[in-house]
């Protein structure tokens, strides 16, 4: 669109003319050629991918998502030109293969999906959308071999996620569980007598918490909370050296975390809550060892992964009442519930542990978010812009 004039009286002033007319065409020429580059290497990483109404979408456990008819799927649906199929559960690879079949986006939540399955993924999947923040249980080195994208949704849930963490702190400080327990089995007598005995029943203010894994994007929204109620924080990191760390931007005494050792943190917390990612550094981080380092009127608390406590131990130290209690929303050594405790699981015929199946990212606002979430992943995807996840180094972009 750009016009260049001349006024060519002479033969010099041809010349010239001809000179600037071809340095002009040489000019556009080149940027032509960096434009056509970026515009291939852009088609070759969509493939053919260039329009989201050729992206078709399977959902393999929308029963995990929308258990209860309340999510709205319509953005989701709409990310995909309305070519979504859903299943409300996969009950075996071989569903799973069949399920996949044609579709260039599959929908996960939380179920497992290892290296052999992955492998035997047919060439149309191009994208795995996790439907939730932890992808552990997606083999990434198989996806990659694949040349299949993985994305996740990391901040979906973190409201919820802080939220059951302080409703588990609040809820052992003043033992409201044996409590309702006891009603529930027609023993009035917390009632009658007015009083809990020996139940613990104390005030959080000046209380240490410590969140493993506390500078996390959850773990700072559990210590705001917790400065809110007058505790001290103390985390763990492998980014931070130890010592105090400002949790915001006032710089106030009572908004500081102190980053510490596991030992440290160990010993010095009333209650423990863990806030890191499964991996294989935290497998087990939570074992028998660290345990015995709590006090005997400490408690445990994971909303984030099962194992990264060791199972085993803690029960022993339940049993024993070397510890006070626990409160797990997550157990066993899966990325996450399902399936649940077998029947047989020691937990059960314990009275010092809280057990939920998995509950802490299932409010109802948590759910639609992470639906919306995915959708918006399909269509960062459609784009041919780099999903969250780097399929080299297996984390999450910055």
């Amino acid at each position: 669109g750009t016009q260049i004039a001349y006024r060519t009286n002479d033969k010099q002033g041809r010349r010239t003319m001809m000179l600037l007319s071809r340095a002009f065409t040489n000019s556009v020429t080149s940027s032509s050629r960096g434009v056509a580059k970026a515009v291939t290497r852009n088609s070759a990483r969509m493939s053919s991918f260039n329009n989201n109404n050729k992206l078709r979408c399977v959902m393999l456990n929308a029963a995990r998502l929308d258990y209860d008819g309340r999510i709205d799927l319509e953005k989701l649906k709409a990310s995909v030109g309305g070519q979504l199929t859903r299943y409300e559960i996969s009950k075996s690879e071989k569903e799973v293969l069949e399920r996949v079949e044609g579709h260039e986006v599959v929908v996960n939540k939380e179920m497992p999906l290892g290296g052999d399955l992955i492998r035997a993924f047919p060439p149309s999947v191009r994208l795995i959308c996790e439907a939730g923040t932890g992808y552990n249980n997606i083999d990434l080195v198989a996806a990659h071999e694949k040349n299949i994208q993985v994305c996740n949704v990391p901040t979906y849930a973190t409201d919820a996620m802080s939220h059951m963490a302080i409703t588990f702190v609040m809820a052992l400080s003043c033992s409201l569980v044996p409590q309702a327990q006891s009603l529930a089995t027609g023993d009035r007598s917390y009632l009658t007598q007015c009083h809990l005995g020996s139940l613990p029943h104390f005030e959080l203010t000046h209380k240490t918490i410590g969140l493993i894994g506390g500078l996390g994007t959850i773990g700072k929204r559990v210590t705001a909370i917790c400065h809110a109620l007058g505790m001290n924080v103390l985390v763990t990191s492998t980014s931070h050296p130890l010592g105090p760390l400002s949790s915001s931007s006032s710089d106030s005494e009572k908004d500081v975390v102190t980053v510490v050792s596991m030992d440290d943190l160990m010993t010095r917390s009333d209650f423990v809550s863990i806030h890191c990612p499964l991996n294989e550094s935290t497998k087990h981080l939570v074992d028998a060892s660290a345990i015995s380092k709590m006090k005997p009127t400490s408690f445990l608390i994971n909303t984030a992964r099962g194992s990264i406590i060791n199972q085993t131990a803690l029960i022993q130290a339940l049993q024993n009442k070397t510890i006070a209690g626990a409160a797990l929303d997550v157990f066993g050594e899966g990325s996450a519930p399902p399936p649940a405790l077998p029947e047989d699981s020691p937990f059960y015929g314990l009275t010092n542990v809280i057990l939920t199946p998995h509950i802490g990212w299932q409010r109802m606002e948590s759910r639609q978010r992470v639906v919306d979430t995915c959708a918006e992943n399909i269509v960062t995807f459609a784009r041919g812009d780099p999903t969250n996840i780097d399929m080299e180094t297996g984390r999450p972009r910055r």
